[in-house]
């Protein structure tokens, strides 16, 4: 059965995208812990980091400290923090989360946000990394 993931890679499910290229996708969660909040995926359905290729691995994390710093700009916090959990979807994905403290990384602070927030953040989240890319 293919991951919710896998689903929105397939234009199967909705989503706020951020960015795509043939190996990565990179889009809004769907509960944010912060505003911007947005998770980096593999495109092949990869349960644990580990066992991610060395290529794709740095690929990713190259492409997120891109969008990373687009977060920084978009939302005005001064961290954008990391998180590896992998416990909800068997997918590997890596969380961008905006944090002004530690507390704010804490996933019981997930909820939804209303559509015009979501496509207001992500409008931004693009222009930003759109400045950033050559």
């Amino acid at each position: 059965m293919p991951s919710v993931f896998t689903k929105i890679i397939r234009g199967e499910l909705p989503s706020y995208k951020i960015y795509e290229d043939e190996k990565i996708l990179s889009f809004l969660a769907m509960d944010q812990v912060n505003l911007g909040h947005t998770l980096v995926i593999c495109k092949e359905e990869i349960n644990h980091w580990t066992e991610v290729p060395s290529d794709t691995y740095a690929h990713l994390h190259g492409i997120s400290q891109k969008i990373g710093k687009a977060l920084l700009l978009a939302t005005g916090s001064p961290r954008i923090g990391q998180i590896v959990a992998g416990f909800e979807v068997p997918h590997y994905h890596l969380h961008l989360i905006p944090a002004w403290s530690i507390p704010d990384l804490d996933f019981r602070r997930a909820k939804r946000r209303s559509p015009e927030e979501m496509s207001s953040i992500q409008a931004e989240i693009m222009k930003q990394l759109s400045l950033i890319q050559p």
